[in-house]
């Protein structure tokens, strides 16, 4: 039935704020400063009084109490002088006072006609009778406004009665609950890419939907899933699709949620979550960046530094294998630091399965980039397999970011489309930084810029594995004087051929200042960098050197070797030997090939100085098409050839239809292509 009544959900519920209690003990501290209006006052007896009367002292105004038998007497400022013993108006006030205790009043009334006949008293006289609730109300009134503020400021500690994050709530889950009616519209369709983790995901929210048919079969759905992989892959937008697609409550929390100041807090809320889950269950529990708890415990021991943190991962492990196996809870985590998770945190019954959400591939970011131009008003210029072929190693926030980049400079720009040129200019500015044209460079500088620059694209156009050219600037960029975009091979393997190339490349910006200049400069600092890392791996890694071949001292665990090395002293040097040796081979190989194309490094060198940015087509007018093709193109061409024989295939009448074969020695079937980061898709210098 619907609500006929349109303002019940909207009634207001009335709830005392704690600056109203404020504000009374304000007026009341008004109110007490008025009504004694900061004048003096004393207590004196009935013969005290009777002699001050005698003896001639002034009287401005008598109030007699007759129910309690007392005088309040204000005197005059001459006499009050003479009473309090002091000259100061200030002391005295404006109405002194005397309180005076009389037998009665009838005894009073006969005293004053006395005084009237010897002395000419004629001061006013009021009788009143004094309230007994103001005199409680003085007496027991800062009592009560006492109990009063300590009544509000223990509500206010405790969140006000509502619940919140008070003292006494401090114990309970920060879970936020979303169910059926939730405001999370993600779904499946909202995650491109990640096939393979979306598959084992939909297989828990299957089962969600449809325990029965599991459970016939005799099957048991995993108690949890871990989501692994590097930032913004997408692992918390999965648990978000999740949360959209599974018809029962979720609870999304973050590891640090469990963490407090206060002692035995974090195993608290971990009870509590599980009881409020026990009571939604069926449900799912999602705790994103759990290693903020989860971490092994154990680890660099600290005056008692982590017992906390300890007990909640011990309350955690403990609920995780506490509830039966068909209670209908599902615990989802996810984090990017995998390896310094406890071990008993991994272990099957807790978490059973590891799902890694891996950097997109190529097919995986045209797919991320289709969902993130929904939105994006772009012409027919943009292509969305140049896009994925250019970033290479970019993670789905990043390809989000780049999309939204390339909108906000096209509408700097005042265009009504983004076009493809605003997409290159957005991939810069996230890789390289900003452009710095302001930046003040000589001659002699931009020339040796040119040089440095035009040496790298140089032998990336002859070396076989070297990754292809796609521009060159020397417009000082972040903190690069110059810059090299290329487009790095996504392989799952790497020969060492590849990585020698890769390694004569990078040191063609040295080798073309030394052939070309006479001299060297810090330009190259970037590119040594590299090259000596790179060596070391091929080395002391990879096993890949003649003298110390099939040998790995690579730590695969993350506890590296503490403060020894696992090899001797001899093995260093043998070790720094050849890498000294591989790299000057390389710097050796990279100046012979420089020195027989000089000329069209000249050439390249000069278009660089003239134009300042120079793309392959530049490069290929020079030396001529490049020898070997992209490994992207391929699998993009092989790619569009078999959704072209599936179409077909579909197209063809029911009798005519055999099913499609993939060769399994197609790029497409056999290699997923192994992602870069995005640093490595430029030169720095």
């Amino acid at each position: 039935m619907g609500n006929n009544n349109p303002q019940k959900g909207n009634k207001k519920i009335f709830r005392i704020n704690l600056y109203w209690m404020y504000a009374l003990i304000a007026l009341s501290l008004i109110g007490v400063y008025y009504m004694n209006d900061g004048s003096s006052s004393k207590k004196v007896s009935w013969t005290e009084f009777e002699q001050m009367v005698q003896e001639g002292g002034t009287v401005e105004r008598i109030t007699v109490y007759t129910n309690k038998d007392y005088l309040e007497v204000v005197l005059s400022d001459s006499t009050a002088r003479k009473v309090f013993k002091t000259d100061d108006a200030k002391k005295i006030g404006r109405s002194p006072k005397l309180f005076v205790n009389i037998p009665d009043a009838a005894t009073f009334n006969e005293e004053v006609n006395t005084w009237k006949e010897k002395f000419g008293f004629s001061t006013q006289i009021n009788y009143e009778k004094s309230s007994d609730f103001s005199d409680m109300l003085w007496s027991f009134g800062p009592i009560i406004l006492l109990f009063v503020f300590w009544f509000f400021l223990m509500r206010r500690m405790s969140g006000g009665g509502g619940g919140g994050g008070g003292v006494f709530n401090v114990g309970k889950s920060k879970a936020q609950l979303f169910d059926k009616e939730g405001s999370i519209k993600v779904s499946f369709k909202d995650v491109a890419g990640l096939s393979e983790a979306k598959e084992e995901v939909e297989e828990i929210v299957e089962f969600l939907k449809n325990p029965k048919r599991y459970n016939e079969l005799g099957g048991k759905i995993p108690k949890g899933a871990l989501l692994v992989g590097p930032p913004g892959t997408g692992k918390t937008l999965l648990a978000k699709a999740v949360a959209g697609e599974a018809n029962v409550p979720f609870f999304s929390l973050s590891g640090s949620d469990f963490v407090e100041m206060f002692v035995g807090v974090g195993a608290s809320r971990v009870r509590d979550l599980f009881r409020q889950a026990k009571e939604k269950s069926p449900c799912i529990i999602f705790i994103d960046e759990i290693d903020a708890v989860g971490r092994a415990r154990g680890r660099n021991p600290n005056m008692g530094a982590n017992d906390e943190r300890e007990n909640t991962l011990n309350q955690l492990l403990t609920e995780m294998d506490g509830f039966g196996t068909n209670s209908g809870i599902i615990v989802l985590a996810a984090t990017n630091r995998v390896d310094i998770l406890d071990k008993a945190l991994l272990r099957a019954g807790r978490f059973d399965r590891q799902i890694y959400v891996e950097l997109p591939d190529l097919n995986d970011r045209k797919e991320i980039f289709k969902v993130h131009l929904r939105g994006v008003k772009i012409d027919d210029s943009v292509d969305i397999d140049l896009l994925a072929r250019q970033t290479p190693g970019f993670s789905g926030a990043d390809i989000a970011n780049v999309c939204n980049e390339a909108a906000l400079i096209a509408a700097r720009k005042r265009k009504q489309w983004v076009q493809k040129q605003d997409f290159m200019d957005a991939v810069d500015r996230i890789i390289g930084g900003l452009e710095k044209r302001t930046k003040i460079t000589t001659n002699e500088e931009k020339r040796s810029i040119a040089i440095h620059e035009a040496g790298h694209a140089a032998l990336s156009w002859f070396l076989q594995y070297a990754n292809p050219l796609v521009k060159v600037t020397i417009v000082p960029r972040g903190k690069a004087l110059g810059a090299a975009w290329y487009l790095p091979e996504e392989r799952q393997i790497t020969p060492k051929e590849a990585m020698l190339d890769e390694m004569c490349a990078t040191l063609g910006g040295r080798a073309a200042e030394e052939l070309f200049i006479g001299h060297i400069s810090t330009g190259a600092a970037n590119d040594l960098e590299r090259v000596t890392k790179q060596a070391y791996a091929i080395v002391a890694y990879f096993g890949m050197s003649s003298e110390l071949p099939n040998i790995s001292y690579y730590d695969s665990t993350g506890q590296d070797y503490g403060f020894t090395k696992p090899y001797s002293e001899e093995t260093a040097r043998t070790i720094d030997k050849e890498v000294s040796r591989i790299i000057s081979e390389q710097y050796e190989r990279a100046k012979k090939l420089l020195s027989e194309h000089a000329e069209g490094h000249a050439q390249l060198t000069q278009v660089l100085i003239e134009r300042e940015v120079i793309f392959t087509e530049d490069v290929e007018r020079i030396f001529g098409k490049r020898q070997w093709a992209s490994r992207s193109e391929e699998i993009l061409r092989d790619n569009k050839a078999l959704e072209e024989q599936k179409a077909e295939v579909s197209a063809a009448p029911a009798g005519d239809a055999e099913p499609a074969k993939v060769d399994a020695e197609s790029p497409a079937a056999a290699e997923t292509p192994a992602a870069k980061t995005p640093a490595e898709t430029k030169e720095k210098e």
